[in-house]
């Protein structure tokens, strides 16, 4: 049975629920509820299993807070023995506009400090990431507090339909594979 590392970028804390900067953790949380997967508090992080298709996700949610990410990723593919290539992160993305998702097998941090984290704790940057377009809109200087916020109105019908399509890429991720997935995923625009 092929198993696969889920892994949802964000802060542990009601204080930063539905925020741009958790929106690795709402993604993974949808994946996880829609296949009946629980999460409880384990080591480094908030974890469901979830059986899907004669394959295994672990899914998790870091509580080791976003820049240092990389200790509960590295945990949990190391306790699991997941490949590399065989996990998925999600993560805001401050590049890409609202419209857009963009899938790629590897790729480096592009100065996300949970990235970072990861791609300095496993001394690499070639392993799967879902970058979920959060958009730059913010004057200069409040990246912190932009990323940090909760969605606008005007986001969240957005925000919910990339998550429902973000859901459907994982799914397609681990059935028929990053490069398929990749060509249908980044052309997509909400």
């Amino acid at each position: 049975m092929s198993k696969f590392l889920i892994v949802g970028l964000g802060n542990p804390g009601n204080e930063y629920a539905n925020t741009r900067h958790n929106i690795g953790f709402d993604v993974v949380h949808a994946f996880a509820v829609k296949h009946g997967g629980i999460f409880k508090d384990s080591r480094l992080a908030y974890t469901a299993e979830v059986k899907w298709k004669g394959k295994i996700f672990v899914c998790i949610c870091p509580t080791t807070f976003m820049n240092l990410s990389g200790r509960a990723f590295k945990y949990w593919m190391e306790k699991e023995k997941v490949l590399l290539e065989n996990t998925l992160t999600v993560v805001d993305d401050l590049a890409l506009p609202i419209e857009k998702l963009r899938l790629r097998a590897a790729g480096t941090h592009a100065g996300h400090n949970g990235l970072k984290d990861i791609q300095a704790i496993l001394g690499t940057d070639a392993y799967p990431k879902l970058r979920f377009g959060i958009g730059n809109i913010f004057p200069k200087g409040m990246q912190a507090d932009f990323v940090l916020n909760k969605w606008n109105r005007e986001e969240i019908e957005t925000v919910k339909r990339k998550i429902t399509a973000s859901v459907e890429i994982i799914e397609n991720f681990a059935s028929i594979g990053a490069e398929r997935t990749m060509n249908t995923c980044n052309t997509m625009i909400f």
